[in-house]
């Protein structure tokens, strides 16, 4: 599966909230999210538009490990 394009920084945040991932923070144009969902997870993610795909692929293969998916799961779960 090819990575979705045109993924902005709020896109990815607004479709991570279904895993729980709340914003804790904000400095500059990186925002940092939290989950407590299978533990505490913190990610940070830039707010750029759109996000380069080689960043948007370390991002969810973060994620999809502390979540127990792949990362073609966590796109389908996300709805990215």
């Amino acid at each position: 599966m090819k990575l979705p394009r045109d993924v902005s920084g709020t896109d990815l945040i607004k479709a991570l909230k279904k895993l729980g991932y709340v914003v804790t923070r904000q400095k500059g144009s990186h925002v940092r999210i939290t989950t407590q969902l299978n533990g505490e997870h913190h990610e940070t993610i830039p707010h750029h538009s759109p996000l380069k795909p080689g960043l948007l692929l370390v991002i969810l293969k973060s994620i999809a490990t502390h979540h127990e998916l792949s990362v073609h799961e966590l796109i389908e779960k996300i709805d990215l």
